[in-house]
């Protein structure tokens, strides 16, 4: 499903809504997740924080009428767009919440479905199966060599 125009500007505009509590005031804040819920018998995408407080929502009339079975998939997909769209306009830079942090996709039950962005600094490193393939070896190895000595 690829959102409307009208749906693309709502979703936007929720999203913005959202973030608008954390554009201003002194310092950053703390939250490691902001949680988009998509309900598609409502059509209702909430957004809110890590406390559940919500943070701004919309009625999507497209999300209605979607494919059940297909519903999260296509939302996980048209979201990513409109948040790497956000995120390379410069939206997301003005935000002031601590980074890392993440937009989380979750089903109407609060149970994630998909990490849809992650906004970190360049200089954070995050660990990953490829990084760490072959750890545990070389820690064997490594603490075998210093109690041998």
């Amino acid at each position: 499903m690829k959102l409307s125009t009208s749906s693309h500007t709502l979703v936007v505009s929720c999203i913005q809504k959202a973030l608008g509590k954390y554009v201003s005031g002194n310092g950053a804040h703390v939250i490691t997740d902001i949680h988009l819920q998509a309900d598609m018998e409502s059509g209702q995408l909430v957004i809110s924080d890590d406390d559940d407080t919500v943070l701004a929502e919309q009625q999507i009339p497209e999300w209605e009428s979607a494919n059940p079975e297909n519903f999260y998939t296509d939302v996980e997909i048209a979201l990513k767009r409109v948040l790497n769209q956000l995120r390379e306009e410069g939206t997301l830079e003005n935000v002031k919440i601590l980074k890392p942090y993440s937009f989380v996709l979750e089903d109407s039950t609060k149970e994630t479905v998909a990490e849809l962005l992650m906004m970190d600094d360049e200089e954070t490193l995050f660990l990953n199966d490829e990084l760490l393939k072959g750890l545990d070896e070389e820690l064997n190895t490594f603490l075998k060599d210093l109690l041998e000595k």
